[in-house]
C-alpha cells in the first residue's frame, strides 16, 4: 500500500462540510477509478491534512491523472470554499501540496 499526504489551510469550523463533501466523493467511481482504499482528513491549528491510501505505489500519478476526471474537478471547486493552498505562491496542482515521506517503518 502506498499513502500520500496533502497539507494545506482549513478553519477547523469547516470540518463537518469539508467530510459531507468527501462522504459525496467516495461513494462514487472515483476511489475505485484512483485506487483509494483508504481515506483520512485531520485538522490541526488552521492545517488541513488529507492522507490517502493506495492499492499501489502511484497515488501522486493517480491523482494527476483524475485531476481532470468531471467528478474530480466537481470536488476541488466545491472545496474552494473551506481549504485553501497552504503555499499559494507555488501551489499549481495537488503534488504541490504534497508532504514528502522521509522515514517509514512498519512490523511485519
Amino acid at each position: 500500500m502506498h499513502s500520500t499526504l496533502i497539507v494545506a489551510r482549513m478553519d477547523a469550523g469547516s470540518a463537518t462540510s469539508v467530510a459531507d463533501l468527501f462522504t459525496g466523493f467516495d461513494a462514487g467511481e472515483m476511489p475505485g477509478l484512483m485506487g483509494t482504499r483508504r481515506r483520512q482528513l485531520f485538522h490541526y491549528r488552521g492545517l488541513y491534512f488529507h492522507l490517502q491510501d493506495f492499492e499501489e505505489d502511484q497515488g501522486a500519478e493517480a491523482i494527476e491523472q483524475a485531476k481532470t476526471h468531471p467528478e474530480f474537478v466537481r470536488i476541488s471547486a466545491d472545496l474552494k470554499e473551506f481549504i485553501g493552498a497552504y503555499d499559494p505562491k507555488t501551489w499549481r496542482s495537488p503534488k504541490d501540496a504534497m508532504a514528502t515521506r522521509f522515514y517509514d517503518w512498519e512490523q511485519r
